[in-house]
């Protein structure tokens, strides 16, 4: 029953994971708690793509769903078939924690869209984005953070603290995903009791 009982803790685990995800990604699109920069088009790039709404969130919940419904599972045939569709729904878990993290990363690194000074006026960009002449230093110089961006307020710390909150939520997940898969291949190889199995002792 071990297999049963990693399932059902990652399972568990996952589901509150998946509201953190699906929290930051959406505070994300509501830069300064205001909707008119959403509608305006005016949030960044990586937040618009949404990873922690389907990726991070809605897949991961799903894979955790089925994930404590399949520990429940008896008969042989019955829980080896499960643990196929188990390996199944872990690695698309672990692909969507995966490109989550990644898109994370990428936004944190770029910097957020705001509205700044240019040479020729205001203008809507990501200022603080890697180039050739300076990297992404902007995330240990706090000088940077309100001193670039004008609108919307507070939107590289915004940015920051969201982007890290839902990266390392979701590298969670994928630590959490990638358990699961050797768990699920261990129970679809070994059956489903193999931690019960015992090496009987040679009678003289």
């Amino acid at each position: 029953m071990c297999v049963s009982r990693c399932l059902r803790c990652v399972g568990i685990s996952l589901v509150p994971l998946a509201i953190v995800c699906m929290l930051s990604n959406i505070l994300l699109l509501l830069p300064d708690r205001k909707i008119h920069f959403l509608l305006e088009g005016h949030v960044t790039r990586e937040a618009t793509w949404a990873p922690g709404l389907w990726g991070s969130g809605l897949l991961v919940l799903l894979g955790a769903r089925a994930f404590v419904r399949s520990s429940k599972t008896a008969g042989c045939c019955a829980f080896r078939s499960k643990m196929l569709c188990q390996v199944m729904y872990s690695c698309v878990c672990l692909l969507a924690a995966g490109m989550c993290c990644l898109v994370s990363a990428t936004g944190l690194v770029q910097g957020p869209l705001c509205l700044y000074n240019t040479s020729s006026g205001l203008d809507w960009g990501v200022p603080l984005k890697p180039t050739a002449d300076h990297d992404a230093g902007y995330l240990y110089n706090r000088t940077l953070w309100s001193g670039v961006c004008l609108e919307p307020r507070g939107v590289v710390q915004w940015n920051v603290v969201l982007f890290s909150v839902l990266g390392g939520a979701s590298w969670l997940q994928v630590v959490l995903c990638g358990a699961n898969v050797l768990n699920t291949l261990l129970g679809l190889i070994l059956g489903h009791g193999f931690c019960h199995n015992k090496v009987s002792p040679v009678s003289a």
